[in-house]
Formats: C-alpha cells, sequence, structure tokens
C-alpha cells in the first residue's frame, strides 16, 4: 500500500495549482442539498446544455486551424486601450455609478459609493500553465496594485478567463470580501483567501455587503479547471443592487428564457454588462452570440428605454474562431436595431451609464484585420478549458506554433489554445 501512496502522492504533486481545490466537507453537504444539484452535477435551467462541440474532432481541428481564417481572430496592432489612472477613477462618480472595463468580463463598478470588481482577470494567459494558453491581445489598463480599495470582488464562475489565480491571491493579500457561487470557495480558500472573507451563493440567495446586496442569478453554462472535472461548481449572473442603482453582470451564459424572470424580479438595472463574445454553432448553448446577447439585455430591462448594455467578454483573449471584431461589430449593429443603447468603452476608460457621453465609437476598426461582418456572419467556436490531457497537448502545440511566427507585437499573435470556456 506504501507504493500506492508514494504513486497518488507523485500525482497530486503533479498537479497545477491553479487547478484548485474540489468541494469537501460541509461545503460539499451544502452542494448536495442545492436544489439545483441533480445526479452528481448542477443543473442548467432550461435542460441540459452541449459543453463539448457538437460536431466532430475532425471538423472542429479544420475550422480551429484554418490557415485563412485564424489571422483574422487577432487585431493587426496595439489595441487602443485607455490607459487608467487613479486620477480616473478617485472621485465619486457624479451620477453615483461609474464602471470601467477592464478587458473581457473584468468590469470595475463604482455603485453609491462601494467598489465591485467582476470577474478581475490581470494574468498574462487564462490557464494553467504559465508557458501556455491564450495569451493577452492587450495590456491590463492598470496594475492591480493601482486599483484601490476594493469592497467586494465578484466571480461568476472558476473558468480561467473568469478566476484567475494570480489575481486572487494578490487580492487575498487585501481586505476585501469575495461573492461567489457554490462551491467555487474552495479555489479561493486553496489559494489563501479566509473562509471568514467568503460568502458562497446559491442561485436566488442573496448577501449583504457594505449596503449592497448581491444575488447570485441563474445562468446557462458550465465548469470546471482540472483534467477531471467533477461539476461540483456552480455558475452564475450576478445582480448588485444599491440604494440609488443597480447593475447585472451575465457571466458567461447561453440565452434561455429566464432573462425575463431575472428582470421581473430585480430590474430594470442602470447598465447590464452582457457575455457576446466566443460563440459557436459548435456551442450554442453556453455562450450568447451580439443578437442573443441584445435579446438577453431587452429581456431584463423590460424594453430598450433603460440604462445601456455593456458588452463583456471579448476583446481581450482570443477563445473562438469568429473575427476578432465580429462581437463588438454584431453588438452595434443589434443595438441599432432594436433602439438600445449601447456602451463602447475602450479597455480601461470609465464612464458613467446615465452621462450624456457614454462612449459609442466602434473604437476596434482601427486595428481590425479584416471587415467585421456581425455576429452572424462567423461561425465562431469557442470551448471548455482545459478537460483532458489530449487537450493540454494541444494548447502546447499551438503556443510553440504561435511563438515560433514572426510577430509585429501583442495584437498580432495567433490563437495560442483551446478556449477556456
Amino acid at each position: 500500500m506504501a507504493g500506492f501512496r508514494t504513486l497518488s502522492s507523485g500525482l497530486r504533486a503533479l498537479r497545477p495549482g491553479a487547478f484548485g481545490a474540489d468541494p469537501s466537507g460541509e461545503r460539499m453537504a451544502r452542494i448536495r442539498r442545492s436544489p439545483h444539484f441533480k445526479d452528481g452535477v448542477f443543473q442548467n435551467p432550461g435542460g441540459p446544455a452541449r459543453t463539448r462541440p457538437s460536431g466532430s474532432t475532425l471538423d472542429f481541428a479544420k475550422v480551429f486551424f484554418d490557415k485563412d481564417t485564424r489571422p483574422r481572430r487577432t487585431p493587426k496592432g496595439a489595441v487602443p486601450v485607455h490607459s487608467t489612472t487613479l486620477a480616473d477613477i478617485s472621485g465619486p462618480p457624479a451620477t453615483g455609478l461609474r464602471l470601467t472595463w477592464m478587458g473581457h468580463s473584468s468590469v470595475l463598478a463604482e455603485i453609491d459609493g462601494r467598489r465591485v470588481l467582476f470577474d478581475p482577470v490581470w494574468g498574462e494567459r487564462c490557464s494553467p500553465f504559465s508557458f501556455a494558453g491564450p495569451k493577452r491581445l492587450h495590456p491590463v489598463p492598470l496594475p492591480l496594485a493601482a486599483l484601490g480599495p476594493v469592497d467586494v470582488v465578484v466571480i461568476s464562475h472558476d473558468h480561467y478567463d473568469h478566476l484567475d489565480m494570480p489575481t486572487i491571491k494578490a487580492l487575498a493579500g487585501t481586505d476585501t470580501l469575495f461573492a461567489v457561487p457554490l462551491g467555487v470557495g474552495a479555489h479561493l480558500e486553496h489559494w489563501g483567501v479566509s473562509a471568514g472573507r467568503l460568502r458562497e451563493l446559491d442561485w436566488h440567495e442573496t448577501t449583504k455587503i457594505g449596503g449592497l446586496g448581491l444575488t447570485a442569478t441563474p445562468a446557462r453554462h458550465f465548469c470546471g479547471r482540472g483534467l477531471r472535472n467533477t461539476q461540483h461548481t456552480l455558475w452564475a449572473s450576478w445582480v448588485v443592487a444599491g440604494e440609488e442603482h443597480r447593475i447585472y453582470h451575465s457571466g458567461d451564459t447561453g440565452y434561455f428564457d429566464g432573462f425575463k424572470e431575472i428582470g421581473a424580479e430585480h430590474g430594470p438595472f442602470d447598465t447590464t454588462m452582457i457575455q457576446i463574445g466566443a460563440y459557436s454553432d459548435f456551442w450554442p448553448d453556453i455562450h450568447m452570440t451580439p443578437e442573443e446577447g441584445m435579446r438577453a439585455h431587452l429581456d431584463l430591462q423590460g424594453g430598450p428605454e433603460h440604462g445601456p448594455m455593456l458588452p463583456i467578454h471579448w476583446a481581450t483573449f482570443n477563445l473562438a474562431t469568429h473575427p476578432w471584431a465580429d462581437p463588438g461589430e454584431g453588438t452595434l449593429a443589434a443595438g441599432r436595431a432594436a433602439g438600445a443603447a449601447v456602451a463602447l468603452p475602450r479597455p480601461g476608460e470609465p464612464f458613467e451609464p446615465a452621462a450624456e457621453n457614454v462612449p459609442s465609437e466602434p473604437w476596434w476598426r482601427g486595428v481590425a484585420l479584416a471587415p467585421a461582418g456581425g455576429g452572424a456572419a462567423a461561425q465562431a467556436l469557442t470551448g471548455a478549458g482545459i478537460k483532458t490531457a489530449s487537450d493540454a497537448a494541444a494548447v502546447a502545440q499551438a503556443d510553440t506554433v504561435s511563438d515560433e511566427a514572426p510577430r509585429a507585437g501583442k495584437g498580432t499573435e495567433d490563437p495560442e489554445a483551446l478556449p477556456a470556456g
């Protein structure tokens, strides 16, 4: 038996720390009591969702590695990032609500005197490995240490492009609290966040932090970080409500009728932050197209007359096969067709949703390699993170190919990995 223990210990030693930890003990008991946990896994609203490609592996490979379309998945030059400074965010917002999109799904929300940080990812790669995985296509607008105090960090789910171990470890040394979906707290405790700073919620549960109400609401997605995916961590969208303002962050999700229910119970919102990138005909159940994202926004708001939509989950990492600029173009077109306001800040550009000068220019067009046709024009391919050893090998191979290719800067890098979800 000693030999088996030695082998087990060796395998644990090879496990990257970024894989996190599986829920256990009372946390696992609470998961089993959840009405959304059945047959050993969390269940999606609206029935099962496909989380692996619906086509064959060969079809997947043909699209993902196509040499003619791959260059369009990244910008042709430097992405125009707004270099956020403390002067931008040191004073209180005039309207009581200010958002700063840091790229991908990371957003700093200053709401009714409190600071909420959604899905902070400051790492260079969204991957468990330092040598492989999708790299940033633009720098972080400001260092994490320069962000200033944060009252609460909100995590939507445990995929690498939303839950970044180096970022969490850095925040673990501050006084901030963390609001996370059920089960995700196991990862954070493994990385040094004390249990007393965790607020771990099931769908429809609310916690109060500094006068804000934070409610975990349903989403249609999935979870997992390691080679052995237990599906024991929940995914969520989030409602944050203060005395004067309320906002919504979608996390990652496919479109479902639940947006109407969330809007009826918690909306309308001063702004919504909606995932509109890394969509796919191969993966239609777990990510929304720009058109679906706008439909979700309208469901949440009860119509186009309320606060603007901020598109998130795009432009920062290459996680799909649609052209890099298509999510932006598709959202712009969908907003115009619906008569709904869309906020289009550059990464790092603070704005107040109720102000008259909400950013609205398509800033990406100067660095898009080819004219973008909107979401409907692209047959995208998004993914589920690194789930198997063969996936990990594909990541490393793609990274090697990209690193050996000539480059003109960050914005010209080829895709380097299977998507991170």
